[in-house]
């Protein structure tokens, strides 16, 4: 059990201004493209691969509170497809969290085809890479799936690595370990791809609501 306050409801105030608070998450705001994008996913006949290209927006919310616990963090939706195709390959929405106090990475993730998972790590303020996992049966860290899921592509763990880059692009790697029915190994479903930014993102409400009254204030 890891050692809580005594004290489970009193909130602390956070600082309106998520954009500044996001530690490691800070290279990731924005919207971006990426067109390397490379999946390696399980077919009868054995491991295929695919390219794709990618859209990912990530925008900052307003600090969330449990009691004393305090989280910064980006919404996120992503859509993935193929080449030259315009029918989506893969889509997900999901929240990156930062708990500056513990030094606590959280993604949060669903996927339109009966599956969620939370992913955790831990990283220093100003990391440039972080590790985050999530794993089957974990009540903190855990990962469920719909029926025919859990029958034929049972996932047993997620892992995912990102690279804040020197020239302002991040990068990720992610292994999906699966267990298939008939394959004697456990399959490791990798995808990876590098974002590039193609614009800013916006304020979060709270920190809008700010800068307006603020200017209100100056030009009174």
């Amino acid at each position: 059990m890891a050692d809580f306050p005594k004290d489970i409801y009193t909130e602390p105030q956070p600082d309106s201004n998520t954009l500044a608070n996001l530690g490691p998450l800070a290279g990731m705001a924005g919207i971006w493209t990426g067109t390397c994008g490379l999946d390696v996913n399980p077919k009868p006949d054995g491991p295929e691969r695919q390219s794709y290209l990618e859209r990912i927006e990530l925008q900052p919310i307003d600090a969330q509170t449990n009691g004393p616990q305090l989280f910064y963090g980006l919404r996120y939706h992503t859509r993935i497809v193929k080449p030259d195709e315009v029918e989506t390959f893969h889509d997900q929405v999901g929240h990156w969290l930062w708990e500056p106090a513990t030094g606590t990475v959280i993604q949060t993730l669903s996927i339109p085809r009966g599956q969620a998972a939370m992913a955790v790590g831990h990283a220093a303020a100003d990391a440039r890479s972080f590790r985050l996992q999530a794993i089957r049966g974990s009540e903190t860290n855990g990962i469920v799936s719909n029926p025919f899921l859990e029958y034929a592509f049972r996932t047993q763990s997620y892992t995912i690595t990102i690279s804040i880059n020197a020239d302002g692009s991040w990068s990720y790697e992610q292994e999906t370990v699966l267990i298939i029915p008939g394959q004697a190994e456990p399959f490791h479903h990798t995808d990876r791809n590098t974002l590039r930014k193609v614009g800013e993102p916006t304020p979060n409400p709270t920190a809008q609501a700010a800068a307006m009254k603020s200017g209100i204030s100056q030009a009174l």
